[in-house]
């Protein structure tokens, strides 16, 4: 890890031309090699957590007038030395201003290496880095409020928590072992109980809460799909305003899946437009059908839209008894189309027997803000609206499952046997995992991992 002592510098802001460029440098000797190309203030003697304006040199050739940002280890980002340069952002400028820093003793730094230092510094630990990359992802208010929660420590306190109530009772049973041979008993088994009791409740709900936490950071899967000429693309279309999506009469047009999303009051949906269902002898055609039943079984929410004329009540629940055999406990919402070529008050009759079903027009626009409200209210968002813990993280979920398997495994030896030796193996194992999520449990290998998905610069 010796490299990660080095000084480092990147550009932090977006690249291309623009008005401002930021350039960070971090390290024991940020300062003096800004010192050696900045004609201003004297950075070694300045006041840190400051502003200072001045010119950039290169020998006597001016590169660009700028404003330096000093911050001082402790108190910056990184926990090091470390210097933001707001230059004009010019390709040229910012090349020859991260030139000269390299030239005088910086490195170019590694995707996510400044947060790596703070990890590394004890700024912040490994789930709160993780959460830097989600927050700068971040495209809709369900993920940034989630990945906001776990920058702030949120998840951080309650593993550190669980870990601290564990290793108070490791320590007394490894202290058990010392003293085998006098048959004594430190560690009171009935409090170890309610402990453990508590921690398999709440690994349980966060576990639970990845199925919501992962489609918000990926968007919900909603499968578009009916038979051909239902309207499904001028659905799509109509909901992401925009062409996305081929419209002809002409039935079987759409031949493959198009993947679009759709942001409703800050929940992000992954709308799927599909191919017609329907049984065809053109080949292509029957790819984008088999494709279709591949997207309804990967999606949370089925939209299953058809044109209501010459549709009985009982041709429609039998292709919605059809769906539900393909796709076990499908959460499917219908919708009727065309509603500006049919008499309401007779349709609404006809199909009265559907519960929450939607009528739209999608080529006028008809009722699809209440399309929009009607699949905003098919997803849980209590929990995320009630300031629960939510993890999205598939490492976090898995770190979390191999601990709940420890737990449980150390209460079923509490009920068979009270074995001091087996009992501190399976809560070092808990111990172990959860140490992975929060970094106290580490190596090389994995934050290599994470820190490369990081941008450079961050």
């Amino acid at each position: 890890m010796s490299s990660y002592k080095d000084t480092i510098v990147a550009l932090s802001s977006p690249p291309g031309t623009g008005a401002i460029g930021l350039v960070r440098i971090s390290g024991n000797t940020a300062i003096e090699i800004t010192s050696a190309i900045f004609q201003g203030k004297d950075l070694e003697n300045a006041a840190a957590n400051s502003l200072y304006y001045g010119r950039i040199n290169d020998g006597d050739e001016l590169i660009d007038e700028v404003v330096i940002s000093l911050f001082k280890a402790p108190h910056s980002y990184t926990g090091e030395d470390t210097i933001e340069i707001s230059c004009h952002a010019s390709p040229y400028i910012i090349g020859r201003l991260l030139q000269l820093i390299v030239k005088h003793g910086a490195r170019a730094a590694k995707p996510g290496e400044f947060t790596l230092k703070a990890f590394l510094n004890g700024k912040m630990d490994l789930s709160q880095a993780e959460a830097v990359a989600d927050l700068i992802a971040s495209e809709t208010a369900a993920s940034h409020k989630i990945a906001i929660q776990q920058l702030r420590g949120g998840f951080s306190d309650e593993m550190k928590q669980m870990r601290e109530e564990l290793i108070t009772f490791a320590s007394l049973l490894e202290l058990e072992l010392d003293f085998s041979e006098e048959d004594v008993e430190f560690a009171d088994r009935s409090a170890l109980s309610v402990i453990l009791n508590r921690l398999e409740k709440a690994l349980t709900v966060l576990i639970k809460s990845f199925e919501l936490g992962n489609v918000l950071k990926k968007g919900i899967p909603v499968a578009i799909v009916g038979k051909p000429n239902a309207g499904k693309s001028t659905l799509l279309n109509q909901l992401l305003k925009e062409d996305r999506a081929i419209v002809s009469p002409v039935p079987g047009t759409t031949r493959d899946t198009i993947e679009e999303q759709l942001n409703i009051e800050g929940i992000p949906f992954r709308l799927i437009d599909t191919a017609g269902l329907r049984q065809t002898s053109d080949e292509v055609e029957s790819i984008g059908v088999e494709r279709a039943y591949e997207k309804m079984k990967q999606a949370s929410i089925i939209i299953y839209l058809f044109d209501p004329l010459g549709y009985q009540a009982e041709i429609l629940q039998t292709d919605l008894d059809t769906l539900h055999g393909i796709v076990p406990g499908a959460n499917i919402l219908v919708v009727g189309n065309k509603a500006d070529l049919h008499e309401l008050d007779a349709m609404y009759r006809k199909f009265a027997a559907f519960e929450n079903m939607v009528w739209i027009s999608a080529r006028d626009n008809q009722n699809i803000d209440v399309l929009k409200l009607q699949l905003l209210n098919m997803v849980d968002t209590e929990k995320l609206n009630s300031g629960e813990l939510i993890i999205n993280n598939a490492r976090h979920m898995e770190a979390l499952q191999k601990t709940l398997i420890a737990v449980q495994a150390t209460q079923e030896l509490m009920q068979q046997t009270g074995n001091s030796e087996l009992l501190a193996f399976e809560i070092k194992q808990a111990l172990l995992f959860l140490g992975e999520i929060t970094g106290e449990v580490t190596t090389d290998d994995l934050l290599d991992s994470i820190f490369s998905k990081f941008c450079i610069g961050k």
